[in-house]
């Protein structure tokens, strides 16, 4: 790993606002794998995904001034992403759906010391069963379920990405879990969902520091 590669957010925000506009690469790396999921999540195909993520990528840039440090890098840009999924529905005539459940389970499902996950990690074939399971979730589960179990996000950071009280991401992350338990037997890791693979990035990396050297 080179040096500039350990910088935090923070510090290569600094520097590209200063003129080290080639840093921003580091963010884009670093950052594709979340935005492919959350896209996903959205139930957009590989193609629509890696658009939203370039225009997420370049939005943030225009956007870096304002990137006061109140949340993490992370969330700050996730939430871009989010927006750009939800206008993108919108413009498709999209409808949300609203959760009514109550039922409070926070426990990540796939760190459940009583699942078989560790049984099926190895079999990466076996993840597309659940990526097809949740793309049958409604929108405002499958994401929350996103956010939570393949981003990492904990249940504050959900809420307040989504604008959304606490206990209703602990309400739609039960009810995803439930939901995804009665369309497939078997249990899959995490870190198989929504693989972004890498040799997709190297072209994400490309178009956007294209497209902001153009700015």
């Amino acid at each position: 790993m080179t040096q500039t590669e350990k910088f935090t957010e923070t510090e290569i925000v600094e520097r590209v606002i200063n003129g080290e506009k080639s840093l921003y690469e580091i963010i884009v790396r670093r950052f594709n794998p979340y935005l492919y999921k959350v896209g996903r999540s959205y139930n957009y195909n590989h193609e629509d995904t890696q658009d939203l993520m370039q225009e997420t990528f370049v939005d943030a840039y225009k956007s870096l001034k304002q990137f006061e440090g109140r949340s993490d890098f992370k969330t700050w840009l996730v939430r871009i992403m989010l927006n750009n999924c939800y206008h993108k529905k919108e413009k498709s005539s999209f409808k949300n759906e609203i959760s009514q459940d109550l039922n409070i389970n926070s426990n990540p499902m796939f760190t459940n010391s009583n699942n078989d996950t560790e049984k099926v990690i190895q079999n990466r074939e076996l993840g597309h069963i659940l990526e097809d399971a949740l793309s049958e979730i409604p929108l405002d589960y499958r994401v929350v379920f996103s956010l939570r179990e393949i981003n990492g996000f904990n249940v504050a950071e959900t809420a307040n990405l989504l604008n959304i009280t606490e206990a209703n991401v602990k309400t739609r992350l039960s009810r995803s879990k439930s939901m995804l338990r009665n369309e497939i037997e078997k249990t899959y890791s995490t870190a198989e969902l929504f693989e972004f693979n890498l040799i997709y990035c190297d072209a994400i990396v490309e178009n956007v520091m294209k497209r902001i050297n153009e700015l």
